[in-house]
């Protein structure tokens, strides 16, 4: 299997368990692993024969602009499950959701969660 990575697309979103999080949103990043068979796409060198990154960071995009959630483990699951089905071809998905600087009472970079799907 070959692997398609997809590396901190950072977007800002209205997401977290306070009030004021939801109200003045936070910045958010996404990593996007996907686990196919992309020997097609190598030697077809077509983008239908591959995962189309502007498709799978549209679909990253409205989730994370979409409604508020409290958690980040909503805004992951939503992701992976959304993409997965988007992806026949995909054996395996990871998806990992950071929030940067979250509101933790002292200086963090981010707090994050990753969740995996296969077939």
């Amino acid at each position: 299997m070959d692997t398609l990575t997809l590396k901190n697309i950072r977007i800002k979103g209205k997401h977290g368990f306070y009030e004021k999080e939801r109200k003045n949103g936070n910045d958010f990043e996404v990593d996007l692993i996907f686990t196919a068979d992309f020997q097609k796409a190598a030697e077809s060198d077509q983008l239908e024969d591959t995962i189309d990154y502007q498709q799978a960071i549209a679909i990253v995009r409205d989730i994370i602009k979409g409604p508020s959630r409290k958690l980040i483990e909503s805004l992951t699951k939503e992701i992976g499950d959304q993409l997965f089905n988007r992806f026949p071809q995909i054996e395996q998905l990871k998806v990992a959701v950071r929030k940067l600087h979250p509101p933790v009472g002292t200086e963090t970079d981010y707090s994050e969660i990753s969740m995996s799907w296969q077939r």
